[in-house]
């Protein structure tokens, strides 16, 4: 082609041919591991891998692949890895002809030839045999928790108990009714994938229960705030009932982050879960209980618990994001109503101000004309009576008087040019 692909062409191309299943026959024994990995464990396990497969005329798995099949002279060996766990899955040929005629910890001894990758999760033996050969399954598996079905097309038949043996395996019998390979392979790789992703998705139990006191402690603080914000006054007691609502609100989000992730996959695992069990179009069988019912007694409550946790976490947020807002608001009231009052006390204390200058105006304009009019008193009284024609005393008043009225007019005068100066009042 001459057109320019997309970067990531290739990789959504080869997403929906990433992990092929292998045909495969009766019979045949599966032992199938899943280990919790994070980044760096997964690129430890890597190198580990490619090693172990290289020892043995291998090329292993390129830095991009996230699944690799490799065959040996008896034997062969699936190592996938996903966003939190890495699979390895052992096809070993079986010449038992009874179920699990040999624990599956005598089998394992290749895989403890590998560095454990990480915690491990899920140890799943599957037995894959011709109906022939499994007469009498139902005494290998615990009658109180025996879960058997026959496929839709009645060409196997499936039991499992989902119990760990002595061994430390959870053992699944697959009976072969005539199934092609190729059908084989997908419907055992569904019943892996089905063990699997049904541990994982329990995960979030433990997480649910964690959280199930502090989610409780916190509905009941906030019940506790929300009453006291009906009887709250003023401004310290609103910011101290903000104070703890935040100290709350703190603690939830806290919580809901650090579980976020686990939930998430646990409904992502579920799913994945629901779509295994619908595909493997079950039948009952008379007196035994299916897959699906297993799941929906024993799962779905667990699956229904971590929902409700997390949905309770969602509702608290919202309501703790409600109830901070109000009182936020009532805040913000209290504040410009103290606002307000301050500026009413400041403008009140500038109208005593402006009324205790006015009085020493006026007090001025007395001291100073007193003082103006004693001066000109003292000129007049050395000039000889003759020379003014007039009494003294006569020129004295006339001389206040003016003097009274000149110097009032100069302050008025000099407060009025300061009065169209000055800026106008804020609350004007």
């Amino acid at each position: 082609m001459t057109l320019e692909p997309h970067p990531l062409r290739g990789a959504v191309l080869g997403e929906v041919h990433a992990r092929p299943f292998a045909a495969v026959s009766p019979p045949l024994r599966l032992l199938h591991f899943a280990f919790m990995t994070d980044a760096e464990l997964a690129a430890q396990d890597r190198a580990a891998f490619g090693e172990f497969v290289a020892a043995r005329g291998h090329r292993g798995p390129d830095a991009a692949s996230k699944h690799y099949r490799v065959g040996f002279a008896d034997s062969a060996l699936r190592w996938e890895q996903h966003a939190e766990f890495t699979t390895y899955t052992w096809e070993l040929a079986s010449p038992d002809r009874t179920p699990f005629a040999r624990p599956g910890g005598e089998l394992q001894k290749a895989m403890l030839q590998l560095p454990q990758p990480g915690p491990l999760m899920v140890a799943v033996d599957l037995h894959f045999l011709s109906e022939a050969d499994g007469e009498g399954w139902q005494k290998v598996f615990d009658q109180a928790s025996l879960v058997a079905f026959e496929t839709e097309a009645g060409d196997a038949l499936v039991a499992t108990d989902f119990l760990a043996a002595n061994d430390g395996f959870v053992r699944i019998l697959v009976l072969d009714r005539g199934m092609s390979a190729p059908r084989a392979g997908i419907f055992i790789q569904q019943l892996l994938e089905l063990e699997t992703y049904r541990t994982f998705c329990l995960l979030g139990l433990p997480e649910a229960q964690r959280l199930q006191p502090v989610v409780r402690r916190i509905e009941q603080s906030l019940g506790d705030i929300t009453a006291e914000m009906t009887r709250s006054e003023g401004l310290a007691a609103n910011k101290a009932l903000l104070h703890r609502l935040m100290a709350v609100a703190g603690e939830l989000e806290a919580g809901a982050t650090q579980s976020q992730f686990r939930f998430g996959a646990t409904r992502a695992y579920s799913e994945i879960v629901r779509a295994r069990l619908g595909a493997l179009r079950e039948r009952p069988i008379d007196g035994l209980q299916t897959v699906t019912a297993f799941m929906d007694r024993r799962l779905m409550p667990a699956m229904r618990t971590c929902f409700s946790m997390q949905d309770r976490q969602m509702d608290l947020s919202y309501k703790l994001m409600h109830a901070a807002n109000l009182l936020r608001t009532r805040v913000d009231i209290d504040v410009e109503e103290q606002n307000g009052n301050l500026l009413k006390a400041m403008s009140e204390r500038t109208r005593l101000q402006l009324r205790l200058q006015q009085t020493v105006e006026g007090l001025s304009i007395a001291a100073i004309s007193y003082y103006v009019a004693s001066l000109l008193g003292y000129v007049l009284d050395i000039l000889p009576d003759a020379a003014l024609g007039i009494d003294v005393k006569y020129i004295k008043a006339g001389l206040t008087v003016a003097t009274v009225v000149t110097i009032a007019l100069i302050v008025l005068g000099i407060r009025r040019r300061h009065s169209e100066r000055a800026p106008a009042h804020p609350m004007e």
